[in-house]
This record gives structure tokens, C-alpha cells and sequence, in this order.
């Protein structure tokens, strides 16, 4: 009897560790109306696209070494002044001579100064274009509003339209009505960790009432992304669910 019960829990963890020793944070590449979109996991809220000659950086964080082999950005897109999404550390690794940010106000309040001459500030509900993207800023926050670390209004998730596709990224939020009401996303990037967002569960209530095409849980750290992955497959198996490597060592 112990040497079954012993031989069952060694099989549960290599089956746990082989799991997630198969997720990597090798590029994506998904066809567009105008060519590839890669998309490069990086490392927590960070990821990085290219599309159309363009360089998108989304929250860059991370040590110098995650961003060598990369493309300078010609866009960096920050939603919030938190220090894993607002990173000067980061920024100043990065060759940023010819970038466009784009921010919300509270970014733009705390971003160094040597960057503002190269902000735009854009609030929720605003879009604007650069070079065939479109990116529409959304709200991102905390429920119940009145005791939120993440303030309605104070920050932005993201719909980026490149070729033709929608990209959601969520920044950090909960599953609130304004993600559960977006239509048409191709691709979302939704986070997923307590107690800064949500959990698995409210994420996963969240991606089956917008129903995206793939979605990749992002911002996860301490959060059992197999398990969100099996919720999701359990409420809608049309929705492709990606599972990436956002914390290699």
C-alpha cells in the first residue's frame, strides 16, 4: 500500500514538472492581412511584438539581458507606474534614441524626464495610429473600485489592431465589465495573479464571456496556469489557449 501511494505521488510530480518543462518562450508567428505578427513572450507583464517592419515593447522589465537580441522598439506602450510595468532600470538598457511612448498620465507622471519629449498621453477610451497600428487604450482595474490597488482611470490595457488583428493586453485588472464586453479579439494576453489582479477562476470567467481566438495567461506568477487552461477548454474549446514560459531563469 505505501510503496503504490509513494509511486503515484512521484508520477503526479513528474508529470507536474514535465508540464511545465515543456513551456518555453520561443516566438509566435501568426499571419496577418499584411504580413507576420511575432509575438516574443519576455518575462511576467512584458512581451514584445513585430509586425509590418515595426517593433512594439509592451511594459519592458527585466534585466538588459532578456532585450539584447531583440529590435530597438519603435513603440513602447506602458500601462501603469507600477515598477515591474514603469521600469527606468529596464529603459535605460534599452536603445529608446528613436521610440514613440505611448501613456497613460500617471506613467507620464513618473516616467524620467529624459523620456517625455517622447510620450503621448492616452486615456482610456482614446486610439490613436502610428505607422498602420492602431491602439485603443481600455480600462484596467480592481474591483470593488472604492479600495483598489488599481485605480479606474489611473491606467490602460490595450487593443492593438496590426493586419487586420486585434490584440488585447489586459495590464493589470480583474475580470471586469469592460474586458467581458470587448468583441473581435484575435489575441488576448490576460494576467492572473493575487493579490495584485485575479485568479485563475474570475480570469477564466472573463476569457469564456469574450471569447478571444488565443489567449495567453500572462502576469501569472503563482498562479496554476495548467489548471486556467483546463477551465478554459472545459467552458470553450474554440478558444486556443497558448501556455509560454514568462519567468525563465
Amino acid at each position: 500500500m505505501l510503496r503504490t501511494l509513494l509511486t503515484s505521488i512521484l508520477l503526479g510530480l513528474f508529470i507536474f514538472s514535465t508540464a511545465f518543462a515543456q513551456l518555453n518562450n520561443t516566438p509566435d508567428r501568426i499571419e496577418t492581412d499584411e504580413g507576420e505578427l511575432v509575438i516574443h513572450p519576455i518575462l511576467h507583464g512584458s512581451v514584445i511584438f513585430e509586425w509590418n517592419g515595426q517593433t512594439v515593447y509592451m511594459d519592458p522589465w527585466g534585466q538588459a539581458g532578456l532585450y539584447e537580441d531583440k529590435p530597438a522598439p519603435d513603440v513602447i506602450l506602458i500601462t501603469h507606474p507600477h515598477g515591474d510595468h514603469l521600469s527606468p532600470e529596464t529603459l535605460t538598457s534599452l536603445d529608446t534614441e528613436n521610440t514613440t511612448f505611448y501613456v497613460p498620465q500617471a506613467v507620464a507622471d513618473q516616467m524620467p524626464e529624459e523620456y517625455l519629449a517622447q510620450a503621448t498621453v492616452i486615456a482610456n477610451g482614446e486610439t490613436m495610429e502610428y505607422e498602420g497600428i492602431t491602439i485603443r487604450a481600455v480600462p484596467m482595474y480592481n474591483l470593488p473600485e472604492e479600495d483598489a490597488r488599481h485605480a479606474k482611470g489611473w491606467g490602460n490595457g490595450y487593443v492593438l489592431t496590426m493586419g487586420g488583428k486585434d490584440v488585447y493586453v489586459s495590464g493589470d485588472t480583474e475580470g471586469i465589465p469592460e474586458m467581458r464586453n470587448l468583441e473581435g479579439i484575435d489575441i488576448a494576453f490576460v494576467c492572473m495573479n493575487l493579490p495584485y489582479t485575479m485568479d485563475i477562476n474570475q480570469a477564466s470567467e472573463a476569457v469564456l464571456d469574450f471569447e478571444p481566438a488565443i489567449v495567453y495567461p500572462y502576469h501569472h506568477r503563482g498562479q496554476d496556469i495548467q489548471e486556467f487552461k483546463k477551465l478554459v477548454d472545459a467552458g470553450n474549446k474554440d478558444i486556443e489557449v497558448r501556455l509560454k514560459n514568462w519567468y525563465p531563469r
